[in-house]
């Protein structure tokens, strides 16, 4: 019988011990009353609330318009976009001056390469124009429309004709450049002179 009652008394040892274990795992973790939130919608919400604060970096004063297109794109960067835009205008120009057109067809649209062609058709290009200095003037629009991404870029540039300085031509353009928006690849193409 003495060795009966220690088994009972065991048992009632390991309750009041699973009860204190319980009842400080509750005060310690809390218990589940009433509504409670989906922790996965609160996730997804703060993923896309993460989505939409997209970074915007430190842009000049005649690159502001610049922030439609960071808002709206997240692949986008500013520097290598004019940094191309920069050497798309030196390929063109280049291109048109010295009548390749073949060159000229995979940089612009169909409507801006159908006046390039018909200026080098008609001799108003000059071979004997090279660039002097190029310089972007700054963000004249920017917006992303209808799928595509529309930026027009002002370029001040200088060409000497010739080898000439005293026949340095200074001129001001506005051409706009426009891509895909899902694009992730570099190519833009120059829709607008």
């Amino acid at each position: 019988m003495v060795y009966g009652d220690l088994q009972f008394f065991d048992i009632i040892i390991f309750a009041v011990i699973a009860v204190f274990i319980i009842y400080r795992l509750r005060s310690v973790l809390g218990k589940r009353t009433g509504f409670q939130k989906n922790t996965k919608q609160q996730e997804f919400v703060k993923k896309e609330t993460k989505i939409e604060e997209t970074k915007i970096p430190q842009l000049k004063e005649n690159e502001q318009k610049l922030e439609a297109v960071y808002k709206k794109a997240s692949s986008f960067d500013h520097k290598t976009f004019l940094e191309g835009a920069k050497k798309a205008f030196e390929i063109i120009i280049t291109a048109f001056n010295n009548g390749d057109k073949n060159t000229l067809k995979n940089l612009v649209s169909k409507d801006v390469y159908s006046a390039f062609e018909n200026a080098i058709n008609s001799g108003s290009n000059n071979p004997n124009s090279q660039f002097y200095s190029l310089v972007i003037d700054g963000i004249e629009d920017a917006k992303v429309e209808n799928g595509k991404i529309s930026i027009a870029v002002n370029f001040i540039s200088e060409q000497i004709i010739d080898d000439n300085e005293e026949s340095i031509v200074k001129n001001k353009d506005t051409w706009i450049f426009e891509k895909p928006e899902n694009s992730s690849g570099p190519a833009w193409l120059l829709v607008s002179t």
